[in-house]
This record gives structure tokens, C-alpha cells and sequence, in this order.
């Protein structure tokens, strides 16, 4: 099995309510436990060291399978813009661009955005909605 794969079982398995109850029943084993132990540095140190294991390997579960659901997320937008006539085709290799070109090209559609904005204001009175009655 490749490394994708396996982070994504791990993710799911690791995601489940049963894993999270299983991190509590632990939790709680260890904290009982510290009696009998007198509370010592060993008692500590165990969950130390394993919080710390843990969050460690997670670190890169996570960005694995963040980094997957990034770049399915993009093609799925990808095609909707390849599959939208007016849409600028353009927009679909933004990948290559520099911080300072995206900030510019943000910039461009801020101002396209508070120009449409301008042309809504009033429409919120006339058409006002309690979204709280939906």
C-alpha cells in the first residue's frame, strides 16, 4: 500500500468516535492509575511521551490527507470552470502565480465584487427575509 492510502485509513480510523471513546477509556485508565503509582515522574512522563508521539505522527496524517482534499478540491473547481463558457480560463492555472500576482489579481476582484455591491444596496430593504424564520 502506498503512504496516501494508508494515511487515509489512518485518518478515517483515527476521525471515529470509537478511536476518540478509545483516547478517553486510555485518559482515564492513566489518570486512576496515578494512585498506585504515587503520581511519580514515570506516571507523567508516559503520557507525556505519548501525547507528544501522537500529535507528532497526526501532524503529518492530517497534512497528507489536507493537502489530498486541497487538490481535489481544485480540480473539482477546475472543471467547473473549464466547463462554464463565460468563465476566464485563465483562472485555472493560478497555481504558477506569485504571492504578489495573486494579491494583485485579488485585488482586481475585490473591486469587481464592491461595485456589484453597490448595486444590491437598497435591494436588503426591499426584500428583507428573517433567516431566522427558515
Amino acid at each position: 500500500m502506498t503512504f496516501a492510502k494508508i494515511a487515509q485509513k489512518l485518518a478515517l480510523w483515527a476521525g471515529s468516535p470509537k478511536t476518540f471513546l478509545g483516547a478517553i477509556v486510555l485518559l482515564v485508565l492513566w489518570a486512576v492509575s496515578g494512585p498506585f503509582f504515587q503520581f511519580n515522574d514515570t506516571w507523567q512522563l508516559i503520557i507525556n511521551t505519548s501525547t507528544t508521539i501522537i500529535t507528532f505522527l497526526m501532524v503529518f496524517l492530517i497534512q497528507n490527507t489536507q493537502n489530498r482534499d486541497t487538490d481535489i478540491l481544485h480540480l473539482k473547481v477546475d472543471e467547473l470552470l473549464r466547463a462554464t463558457k463565460n468563465a476566464q480560463n485563465a483562472m485555472l492555472g493560478l497555481e504558477a502565480l506569485d504571492l504578489k500576482q495573486l494579491e494583485a489579481l485579488r485585488k482586481h476582484y475585490q473591486a469587481m465584487g464592491e461595485d456589484e455591491v453597490k448595486g444590491l444596496e437598497g435591494l436588503e430593504e426591499k426584500n428583507k427575509i428573517d433567516l431566522n424564520q427558515c
